[in-house]
């Protein structure tokens, strides 16, 4: 009973970080500033982690945490790049 009931939230929330990768997609293609579309990316990786997560839980294997801790860090570094591009102009100083 516990693994159908497991099963159904997984699904129902796989479908729902889906539509918000969707929406997210759309921010970062059709932001109207520069800093929409960043926040639009922002929002498109923490869903992917989120559904990889996901993903791990459904099969129970490692790989799908270890992938969604890189795309953590990477997505992380991106946005302070991009923000930092924003505010100043340039990533390296």
């Amino acid at each position: 009973m516990s693994s159908t009931i497991l099963l159904w939230a997984i699904s129902i929330s796989q479908s729902f970080l889906a539509i918000a990768m969707a929406l997210a997609v759309y921010r970062m293609f059709i932001g109207p500033r520069a800093q929409d579309r960043v926040l639009g990316l922002d929002t498109l990786y923490v869903n992917a982690m989120l559904l990889l997560v996901t993903f791990g839980i459904r099969s129970g294997r490692t790989i799908y945490f270890e992938a969604s801790l890189v795309i953590a860090l990477l997505g992380f570094v991106a946005t302070v790049a991009l923000a930092k591009f924003l505010m100043r102009g340039e990533v390296i100083e």
